[in-house]
């Protein structure tokens, strides 16, 4: 395996095989699936659950129940509860329930992950709960605060060929210190601040517009950094005016 390419259903093109995780088979009763994301709605961090864990969750993400998790309680008792009901799960299994949660819920919050994804997480004869498979995405504006973690990350970068054009896109946005997220509108916009960026992009929406990209100019507006913002946003041919929203206080 190692060399070549792996399909998916996440990438179509395929990616090279650059390292191999072997962990031995286990045997279990029941697949689950178990998330905790940002409910960005809500404001608050949602807890995602479902008992078609697995590769069934691709053919099932109606089954997807969400509870929401309050910051100042955590995983409590009655939210256990609640998830282990939609699980329905055996009384032997609900008791041990309670540490998975509080432990996917403390690595959330203290590696600033935007998710952490258990799928599947499975429950064995002896209704203990393994985690077979994992998925954990990290905010990257908290690389200062997880050097540790960030890391890990792989230090060669993959090869332009395989990229999607979003994603090459990106990366050129964040070697000129940009952070570029490509939308679903028709709307370019260049901003300097995250908050600003935020705003501006929901200014657009609240009065009927759809913004093409997210452009954070990370509060600098230098000739040298406008100059690759424009440069990125034009290639869009869905791109129809360009907004700029410049904060010169900086």
């Amino acid at each position: 395996m190692l060399g070549q390419k792996l399909h998916t259903h996440q990438n179509k093109t395929g990616a090279e095989v650059e390292a191999l995780l072997v962990a031995g088979k286990i045997d279990y009763e029941e697949e689950y699936y178990v998330s905790i994301s940002i409910d960005r709605s809500n404001s608050c961090p949602s807890l995602m659950v479902s008992k078609s864990g697995g590769v069934d969750i691709e053919q099932n993400a109606d089954s997807i129940a969400r509870e929401p998790i309050v910051y100042s309680e955590g995983i409590t008792t009655e939210l256990v509860s609640r998830v282990a009901r939609r699980l329905e799960l055996p009384p032997q299994a609900s008791q041990k329930l309670a540490p998975i949660l509080e432990g996917i819920y403390k690595l959330f919050v203290e590696s600033d992950a935007t998710l952490i994804e258990i799928n599947p997480l499975v429950r064995t004869p002896a209704n203990d709960f393994i985690c077979l498979d994992s998925k954990c995405s990290f905010d990257d504006a908290a690389k200062p605060r997880q050097p540790e973690l960030f890391a890990q990350r792989p230090k060669r970068l993959p090869n332009a060929a395989q990229l999607t054009e979003e994603q090459r896109d990106e990366q050129e946005a964040a070697a000129s210190g940009l952070v570029y997220v490509r939308l679903e509108g028709n709307i370019g916009n260049v901003v300097n601040g995250a908050g600003l960026a935020m705003a501006t992009n929901d200014t657009i929406s609240h009065y009927g517009g759809q913004s093409a990209n997210f452009l954070d100019a990370g509060g600098q507006a230098t000739t040298k950094t406008m100059v690759k913002a424009f440069e990125i946003i034009l290639r869009d041919e869905r791109v129809k005016v360009v907004f700029v929203n410049i904060y010169g206080g900086m």
